[in-house]
């Protein structure tokens, strides 16, 4: 019974060491990879926090676009004589894999130069992390908040990813061993 027991507990924790926090951005959002309308890709993308893991989706029109992935000299000149990769299928997905900048571009003529293109910054995953501050309670006037009570727990930092998941898998692993060792 207890090796059955163990087996469940080695179990549930690896599953939620394997949980990930993978997101997958359209590109452009509801206006998709286009030249038409008014979509900044450079805005676009400031407002993402792109991570490894992360899968990028260009969503378009094959007859009329593509998307190359470029050096940055070529990004900056809109160069399409030797792209790194290029995808023309009109629903493309691109998994991020390593930190640092991702530069894509249409390289339909003029499409670049018409603003078509997109810098995915991967940062490193410490330079992500949630600042002490952003991590502190509202404020409360003392007046209004009870004496803390003696205890010798840890306090809980919330983390994010598999270590995260790890600090709330520990308690329960130690728990569900207790009683066999």
């Amino acid at each position: 019974m207890g090796l059955a027991v163990r087996g469940v507990v080695l179990f549930i924790v690896m599953a939620i060491v394997q949980v990930s926090y993978a997101a997958v951005y359209k590109v452009g959002d509801s206006a998709a990879w286009t030249t038409l309308g008014t979509i900044d890709y450079r805005k676009w993308a400031a407002t993402k926090n792109f991570q490894i893991g992360d899968t990028i989706i260009f969503e378009y029109n094959a007859t009329f676009h593509n998307v190359m992935q470029v050096t940055h000299a070529m990004y900056k000149s809109c160069n399409t004589s030797s792209p790194i990769a290029t995808f023309t299928t009109g629903n493309d997905s691109i998994n991020i894999t390593k930190q640092g900048h991702h530069f894509f571009f249409c390289g339909v003529p003029g499409h670049c130069q018409a603003g078509q293109k997109v810098d995915i910054n991967v940062l490193v995953a410490s330079a992500v992390a949630p600042t002490p501050s952003a991590l502190a309670s509202p404020t409360v006037p003392l007046s209004n908040v009870p004496a803390p009570s003696p205890n010798n727990a840890a306090p809980l930092i919330p983390l994010k990813g598999a270590f995260g998941m790890m600090d709330l898998a520990m308690p329960i692993l130690s728990l569900a061993f207790s009683s066999y060792v």
